[in-house]
């Protein structure tokens, strides 16, 4: 695999076990390449290594006035200097693709996983350690992955030096045979206490990417409540124990680097002490002690690769651990598509609840529980957050069917939908049915008004579509975002649309409007809406009433709220003195139709809402 030739067309199945065997798998999926930077490596090294023998003869050379040795010296260091040159560039371009494409590897199987998790994803893993993995630790993990090979060509090399001089000077090759390995192996006692800090320095770093991920999220609230300072002070507490983290781990490496300094050198003494006794005693020729001094003196540059590669591997296994705790996760519910169908149509119904959305039919659904509006929203789109009974779509479990044909079929819009930055011509840029025109969509929306604050925040845009949607639209009100968000699922044009909570944040005049507009908009189709707003529920053709997860009543609003005195306590929030008072009354209708006689109870409600003024859109 080369960079050019990404992204690859399968990923393949990773190892998430464990952290170790995610890079011991990302390592094997890439033998190609390893095996390349190893071959490129040992050219590499070998020929750095081998300058010491072409000094050591040029010198023996020069004192026995041979030119023609000397001559075919010279042409063995310039053998060496075109291997050096060759080797080095070719093992930089063979690490750096293995690099990438590990990165590149790994980021596709974190997107395939967030797609196939879709919104249970955030539910089990905290937006802040997704961030993490899918941006700094690919690095890391990255990084290990290509030092791999590295490491074992300068390890090899090492190999080759050793057996070299104690084949071309056994006497001092012997010391330097017996030494080597204790240079290159002392750091390993520390190794432990060097991971160990490493791993707790990722950990802070973490848990303060995460604060400040959450942090910036929430900056408009924190903004309203007047907590900038408090989430501030949070964040600049967890930089500095970063911080701290971050001094002691690099304490550690520092004792490691100066052993790799330390011991070398010392080794370089007693080579250059017994060489200078075997010179003297004549056992020895100056070209052999120059020689082996050379070779101790450029092997530590194939041995810098063994703290490298201890480095990478602490770094990168805290890395892994988190990207396999990702990668692990699976669906609570199987969406492999044993079933082999088109798009299903007909009524969505769910087990679990009762619920039954006929179709076409825009259906309001009304939970005493916001938190069950959002399971059942979640459910109800094929996303359920744990194992039950799977929604039917025309008599067809979702959980059969694949999976790009279930989010075709059934599209939810969560209460908090996310914008995307971008146009506005490229938010609204989603696979659809090509039936809806996104100026129809716009306009059933009600998002005239938005369409003018995109032209007057854009500078270089007369054309909305044109227009810069900052980051999640922060910069629009929580009604305009609604807005948008419910255009672009209008685009999208689902055979069955779940929507929830769509008018939270928009006027009531406004929301009358949209109201109108979707059930005109959506003819001929399944709507389902999640919702306590009475002018979205007195608009739909049925109305379920869900009571402790479980459909307790079904009609239309005005049946409901003259009959049920709990969906009447939800949709008007109504208080227990207040149903009590009417319970004393005799009737279990709101005062409010008793103050206005001739008005039916459901007409009262909604004539109570006519005389409002339009309210500003909340935030």
């Amino acid at each position: 695999m080369q960079i050019q030739d990404l992204p690859y067309s399968d990923p393949g199945v990773p190892d998430a076990r464990s952290g170790p065997r995610l890079l011991w798998w990302l390592g094997r999926n890439q033998l190609g390449g390893q095996c390349r930077a190893l071959l490129w490596g040992v050219l590499h090294f070998v020929s750095v290594c081998a300058l010491p023998f072409c000094i050591g003869v040029a010198v023996q050379a020069a004192v026995d006035r041979s030119a023609a040795r000397l001559v075919l010296t010279g042409g063995l260091m310039l053998l060496c200097g075109t291997a050096i040159a060759l080797g080095d560039t070719f093992l930089h371009r063979a690490a750096v693709t293995n690099w990438i494409t590990a990165a590149a590897r790994l980021q596709q199987l974190l997107g395939r996983k967030a797609a196939h998790l879709g919104s249970a994803l955030t539910r089990r893993v905290a937006a802040g350690e997704v961030v993490t993995v899918s941006t700094g630790d690919v690095e890391k993990i990255g990084w290990f992955v290509e030092a791999v090979s590295r490491f074992t060509a300068a390890a090899l090399t090492v190999v080759v030096v050793c057996v070299a001089l104690v084949v071309y000077q056994p006497a001092l090759g012997l010391v330097v045979a017996v030494g080597m390995p204790v240079v290159a192996l002392a750091a390993l006692p520390l190794l432990p206490r060097a991971t160990s800090r490493a791993d707790v320095q990722r950990e802070k770093a973490g848990r303060a990417t995460e604060l400040a991920s959450d942090t910036v999220a929430g900056l408009r609230v924190l903004r309203g409540i007047g907590g900038e300072e408090l989430f501030l002070d949070r964040y600049r507490r967890a930089s500095q124990e970063v911080r701290h983290a971050a001094v002691r781990s690099a304490r550690m490496w520092s004792v490691i680097s100066a052993l790799q300094v330390l011991l070398p050198g010392l080794l370089l003494i007693v080579v250059v002490l017994r060489g200078v006794q075997l010179a003297r005693e004549g056992r020895i020729t100056v070209g052999e002690l120059v020689t082996v001094y050379s070779a101790v003196m450029i092997v530590n540059y194939p041995l810098r690769h063994f703290v490298e590669i201890a480095m990478a591997y602490s770094f990168s296994r805290p890395s892994a651990q988190r990207a396999a705790r990702v990668l692990s996760l699976e669906r609570p519910t199987d969406t492999g598509g044993s079933r082999a169908t088109g798009i299903p149509e007909g009524d969505l119904s769910d087990p679990a609840t009762g619920l039954l959305a006929p179709s076409p039919g825009f259906t309001a659904v009304v939970c005493g529980d916001p938190d069950m509006a959002g399971r059942l929203a979640d459910r109800l789109g094929g996303h359920p957050a744990e194992p039950g009974p799977s929604v039917l779509l025309g008599g067809v479990p979702l959980d059969e069917l694949p999976l790009d044909h279930a989010r075709t079929a059934v599209l939810v819009q969560d209460k908090d939908p996310v914008l995307l930055s971008g146009t506005l011509r490229e938010l609204l840029d989603v696979p659809a049915s090509g039936a809806v025109r996104a100026e129809d969509a716009l306009a059933a929306a009600q998002c005239a008004d938005v369409l003018d604050a995109l032209v007057q925040g854009s500078l270089d845009a007369s054309d909305p579509m044109d227009a810069q949607i900052t980051e999640r639209g922060r910069s629009l009100s929580g009604g305009q975002r609604q807005r948008l968000a419910l255009a672009r699922s209008l685009v999208a044009d689902p055979e069955v649309l779940v929507l929830d909570e769509p008018t939270s944040a928009v006027d009531s005049h406004t929301e009358a409007r949209i109201a109108d507009g979707l059930r005109r908009f959506r003819s001929g189709r399944t709507t389902v809406v999640l919702t306590s707003s009475p002018l979205l529920l007195d608009r739909a053709d049925g109305v379920v009433f869900l009571h402790d997860g479980q459909v307790a009543a079904t009609g239309t609003h005005r049946e409901l709220i003259r009959t049920d005195p709990r969906y009447r306590a939800v949709v008007t929030r109504e208080t227990d003195d207040e149903q009590r008072e009417a319970a004393a009354r005799g009737t279990t209708a709101p005062p409010s139709s008793r103050e206005r006689p001739g008005l039916t109870d459901g007409a009262a409600l909604l004539g109570a809402l006519e005389p409002l003024e339009e309210i500003e859109e909340s935030a």
